[in-house]
């Protein structure tokens, strides 16, 4: 399913964030979206979810636009990860996970399902939290919390997984776990990712595809290799830094030497 992005502008108030933003996402990429806080990562990733009306332009699904579908629809389409589980007290995580199926389902047949359903059981093995099923939302770490929230998009059954900033809050051993089964799912389910993420080692290392954004456009937009420079890091992260080959990885790493103070450029 191509995502369709044409001339998308989006304000808070009388602060524009987005400025006329096009891309257009291909089935089965993984897309990182990086750039510094405020630029828009997390605003774009909401307009493409259909969380936001644009003020100008649109999003389209394989040519429907957003628009012209019911949030339902939206929802069979494309899964997204937000940032935090909502408070569900007393919610086990099977149960949490199950809501997942509602888009395809509807609300008669969630009624009339087994607890233990197939497609619940499937997205808690496929997500690694078999054994946490019937332990409560709040008694989870933040990583546990992380691949349940997984687990429910994975319920959801889609071709599309929009992910907010999936390693917010997260130490860096249970970073790595997350992203690499993001990769695992992406290509066990043939998934198109795209993810807000802060730190560009992990955009090279995980995305195929990187686009920066700065001051509400798309800056750079390309493969790692390409996107990933000294230049990128001054001009959209006002960092003066180094650029290196990971051999093990065969990924490109930033080395971060000062701050640029005065401007953003070298």
């Amino acid at each position: 399913m191509t995502i369709d992005i044409r001339g998308l502008t989006y304000s808070y108030g009388t602060r524009k964030v987005l400025k006329g933003v096009d891309l257009t996402i291909t089935p089965g990429e993984f897309v990182a979206l990086v750039g510094v806080n405020g630029c828009g990562k997390s605003t774009l990733l909401k307009l493409i979810a259909g969380l936001l009306p644009p003020d100008e332009g649109a999003v389209t699904l394989d040519g429907t636009p957003l628009r012209a579908l019911s949030r339902r629809a939206i929802a069979r389409r494309l899964a997204v990860l937000h940032q935090s589980l909502p408070p569900v007290p007393g919610l086990t995580v099977r149960q949490l996970v199950r809501q997942g199926g509602y888009p395809s389902h509807g609300p008669l047949r969630m009624v009339w399902q087994p607890e233990h359903d197939p497609g619940t059981e499937e997205a808690l093995a496929l997500a690694g939290v078999t054994h946490l099923a019937d332990r409560l939302l709040d008694t989870l770490s933040g990583g546990e919390r992380q691949r349940t929230r997984l687990a429910l998009a994975v319920a959801q059954r889609t071709r599309i997984l929009l992910l907010d900033e999936p390693t917010a809050h997260l130490d860096v051993r249970h970073q790595l776990e997350v992203l690499t089964l993001v990769r695992e799912l992406r290509e066990a389910r043939g998934l198109t990712v795209v993810a807000v993420l802060h730190e560009l080692d992990h955009a090279a290392r995980f995305a195929e595809r990187i686009v920066a954004l700065r001051d509400g456009r798309v800056h750079a937009d390309g493969p790692p290799y390409r996107v990933v420079t000294p230049d990128l890091l001054a001009e959209v992260f006002a960092v003066r830094g180094r650029v290196v080959a990971d051999e093990v990885l065969g990924v490109p790493r930033a080395l971060i030497d000062d701050p640029l103070t005065e401007s953003r450029t070298i």
